[in-house]
């Protein structure tokens, strides 16, 4: 309920253990910049599984669409510097296809019903999204400029569709949000549409981010290759 959500914290026992192993193993087996992206990483799981806007996605899809952000375009991203795997920067379109199928997919309504609907469901497809997110990133991160550039922005533009499409649909999509929004004050398709502008705009904002570092790397190692001669 609104009046109560905030205090929703998930104190769910395997779920914290999880974490907490998995910031221990990383604190053994990482060190410096992957140690650091592996326990931010975890930071970004936890706030999307632990605090209170966990709770509030069962009831907004617009704060579903945030909490599919944080996954895919923070905590995916700083998994694949914690945990590179190189031989993916050569197979970027393959990557590009899967990922985008694999954020489709989930946002397809029967599918996204479903798995708001059965706890075992739901897991597969938050870590669906995220193994998703993390080969994309991989793939980018490890692939040469140009391929990561036309990488990026091949995702972005799958993003933006997506929420551009649930910005202008005009009828509800989801069922399981038909009535859990109103409590809240919005309608469905008020809450459909801020979901889509919240992918279509702040969701741009990371693959922006990352063509703008690969430019000012690459003009670094332009300047520096340029100054050796």
């Amino acid at each position: 309920m609104p009046a109560t959500w905030a205090d929703q914290w998930n104190s769910d026992p395997v779920l914290i253990a999880a974490i907490l192993v998995a910031g221990a193993l990383m604190m053994w087996r990482l060190s410096g910049p992957r140690r650091q992206a592996g326990l931010l990483a975890l930071a970004v799981l936890a706030l999307a599984f632990v605090s209170p806007l966990c709770a509030l996605t069962t009831a907004l899809f617009a704060a579903r669409a945030v909490h599919h952000l944080l996954l895919f375009t923070l905590a995916a991203p700083l998994l694949a510097i914690a945990f590179p795997a190189p031989w993916l920067g050569k197979r970027v379109p393959a990557v590009l296809f899967g990922s985008t199928v694999m954020l489709w997919a989930w946002h397809w309504p029967v599918a996204y019903d479903a798995a708001l609907g059965n706890v075992a469901l739901y897991w597969v497809m938050q870590l669906a999204l995220l193994s998703a997110g993390w080969a994309f990133w991989t793939a980018v991160g490890t692939a040469s400029p140009a391929q990561a550039v036309t990488g990026i922005v091949g995702g972005a533009v799958q993003m933006g569709f997506l929420g551009a499409l649930l910005t202008f649909a005009t009828r509800p999509l989801y069922a399981v949000h038909a009535t859990s929004t109103v409590p809240f004050g919005i309608g469905p398709i008020a809450d459909q549409q801020l979901a889509g502008l919240i992918m279509w705009v702040p969701g741009m904002l990371p693959y922006a981010a990352a063509i703008g570092w690969i430019a000012h790397h690459s003009w670094r190692q332009m300047t520096q290759t340029g100054a050796a001669t």
